[in-house]
């Protein structure tokens, strides 16, 4: 069951802690889940179970620096003292690797949402034939001039105190500032969704909300722009189906537009079966939402349509 906590090692040295939740019918595919930034799995088994019931295997596993995953380079907070984007996406596929292993000849679909999305999307580049589907969730691919600067903040914090120690700025240019967005906010973390029983959930557990260190805001960066970069979006097969989310209340990606925006650039290089849908009336966390029964039903639909 999705509630039991498991370990599996990877090959970066990582041992990774995942949930599993097995189909409850006839088997049609496998559901792999990359969670966001101070967050962690197990906070998916709403969702895990109502992929099972349609057929689906979901495996779900905490980054390094995250939840309950341990490494000897990577404390709550740190990807990793070197390599970290590289580290985080060679965990991907050894847990990608262990799940086709346990259910050998079923398709594998590869969902990440916010930081998860874009590790999900870096992996799809580097491993292009490895995913019959791809979707993501709530990621912003385009910060722009604000996220240069944010990099080169990042790297004068890294000379003036070092790596593995939380940042002072990226904090209040990302998850303070989103709650600001949100008028008459209840909480700072408002910004997450209109659920305040999600909300309280999130403040309430101890893996959750805590800062980043400067190292794995530079790597979060670093996967950012390398993961829309239009010769990588070039090597994903043409035809992979390809399913973006987004909330048009969501702070974190200008509300929705930056999910339209990766769906335009993923138009321009030729691919051609790209779904982009854009909720009225959600925030960051749009499987955590007031009406996620919709956005879920949606996706189900999607993923019914990729054949078994």
């Amino acid at each position: 069951m999705f509630s039991d906590l498991a370990f599996h090692q990877s090959p970066s040295g990582a041992r990774l802690a995942y949930h599993h939740q097995p189909s409850t019918t006839a088997p049609r595919g496998i559901v792999l889940i990359c969670h966001g930034l101070a967050e962690h799995s197990r906070r998916y088994a709403g969702f895990a179970s109502s992929l099972a019931a349609h057929g689906y295997h979901v495996f779900a596993h905490d980054h390094r620096g995250h939840g309950e995953t341990t490494a000897p380079d990577a404390q709550l907070g740190i990807f990793a003292r070197r390599n970290g984007a590289e580290k985080v996406i060679a965990d991907v596929m050894a847990m990608r690797e262990f799940a086709v292993e346990t259910y050998p000849g079923l398709p594998v679909i590869l969902l990440g949402h916010s930081m998860g999305g874009l590790i999900a999307l870096n992996v799809a580049n580097e491993h292009p034939q490895a995913f019959h589907g791809l979707t993501i969730w709530n990621s912003n691919f385009n910060p722009g001039l604000a996220g240069r600067f944010a990099q080169a903040v990042l790297s004068l914090e890294q000379m003036l105190k070092g790596s593995d120690v939380p940042s002072l700025i990226l904090p209040k240019a990302t998850f303070v500032a989103w709650g600001h967005a949100i008028k008459g906010h209840r909480t700072p973390f408002d910004w997450l969704s209109h659920d305040a029983r999600e909300v309280d959930a999130y403040i309430a557990d101890p893996l959750c909300g805590f800062d980043a260190s400067v190292s794995m805001w530079r790597d979060i960066f670093r996967l950012t722009f390398a993961g829309a970069a239009p010769e990588r979006l070039a090597r994903l097969p043409q035809r992979l189906p390809v399913y973006l989310v987004g909330g048009a209340e969501d702070p974190a990606t200008n509300m929705g537009r930056e999910i339209r925006w990766l769906g335009q650039r993923m138009l321009d290089v030729g691919m051609t079966d790209v779904e982009t849908t854009v909720y009225d009336g959600m925030r960051h966390e749009t499987l955590n939402e007031i009406g996620r029964e919709k956005a879920i039903a949606d996706f189900l639909a999607w993923i019914g349509n990729l054949g078994p």
